[in-house]
């Protein structure tokens, strides 16, 4: 066994290793894998949430900017309305 172990000790612990690396270290390749696919998710809902901020940044200038777009915006979104008139919602 000693003779096995002399000549095979470089394949055992790169064997070793990559067992380790693979399975039981805390930071092993499947954890890292899942990290990055989450990482380039977080990265895309970002980029999303950006653009959005954007869209709402230059909606907020536009509505807030003129009266008549205020009004528009407020009859569409918060269903306010006038004293003489009503209101009828179809979906």
């Amino acid at each position: 066994m000693l003779g096995v172990w002399k000549k095979y000790r470089k394949w055992l612990v790169i064997g070793f290793m990559i067992v380790w690396m693979t399975f039981i270290d805390r930071n092993n390749f499947i954890n890292l894998y899942e990290y990055r696919s989450e990482l380039s998710e977080l990265r895309g809902k970002k980029a999303y949430y950006q653009e959005e901020i954007e869209r709402m940044k230059t909606d907020r200038a536009i509505i807030f900017n003129d009266s008549k777009s205020l009004e528009r915006y407020a009859r569409e979104k918060y269903l306010m309305k006038k004293d003489n008139e009503d209101i009828y919602i179809i979906q």
